[in-house]
């Protein structure tokens, strides 16, 4: 397995897909403890997995599109073929969407979870910071995606959890993205090199500087960037009013 790719063809219109990560490597075991695993059963009773990031003890961040009628978040987790003593399962009591999330274009595909019970923070589990909702992070900029998604278009997931740098792009580069709206997402990803997330990495974080600028939200088929991020400074104050109100 040698590549992260996150996010492509799932639920988009156009030939998206839904994540994972190419032209990546394995991270650093426990390196990145804000990462969550989403194991998800959805309306039809089949499970699917996603990417997440814990932001406080008792809620995760992911994308919108990773809805579905049972969610379990598996945090700590560096190897997901064995059974790790660090690893923290637990459940989600409850999905809030972005009140405008679109099914259809996945513009405003944010979502947060609420916890059963609180996170316990551990070396191996931590929180990672939001950006300021006047942070709005520059083209150019190179920022890490991370995932247990799939490591080439027809690869399996990983087992580990792997990662990937990658170019924040200006937005003319997703140009073929009919919706792209700066304001809201994030353009990553240079088209001359194949690095990207793919299949069951979606609702990870991009994190420049230490801090979640991005949620991996999709891209094209055939995992060919740019890929789109949803941009969270533009969402802190939903964000802030919905954990101080849970």
């Amino acid at each position: 397995m040698q590549a992260l790719l996150f996010l492509m063809a799932l639920l988009l219109p156009s030939g998206a897909g839904a994540e994972e990560i190419i032209g990546g490597v394995e991270s650093i075991p426990h390196s990145r403890p804000y990462m969550a695993l989403l194991k998800i059963v959805t309306e039809e009773g089949h499970v699917t997995f996603c990417g997440g990031f814990l932001i406080s003890h008792l809620f995760v961040m992911t994308a919108a599109h990773c809805r579905g009628k049972e969610i379990t978040v598996i945090l700590g987790a560096h190897d997901m073929s064995k059974r790790e003593s660090t690893q923290q399962k637990i459940k989600v009591e409850k999905q809030i969407f972005y009140p405008k999330y679109n099914f259809f274009s996945n513009f405003h595909d944010i979502m947060l979870l609420k916890l059963e019970e609180k996170a316990v923070l551990t070396p191996t589990v931590n929180v990672i910071p939001l950006p300021q909702s006047s942070d709005f992070i520059k083209p150019g900029k190179m920022c890490w995606a991370a995932g247990w998604g799939r490591t080439g278009v027809t690869e399996p997931t990983s087992d580990t959890l792997r990662e990937v740098k990658l170019r924040i792009m200006e937005k003319k580069a997703c140009w073929y993205f009919w919706h792209y709206d700066n304001r809201f997402q994030i353009c990553v990803g240079s088209p001359e090199m194949l690095k990207l997330t793919y299949k069951e990495d979606s609702g990870g974080p991009l994190v420049c500087a230490g801090v979640a600028h991005g949620i991996v939200s999709h891209g094209r088929g055939r995992g060919k960037p740019p890929i789109i991020f949803t941009r969270i400074s533009s969402y802190v104050p939903w964000i802030d009013t919905v954990i101080k109100g849970n």
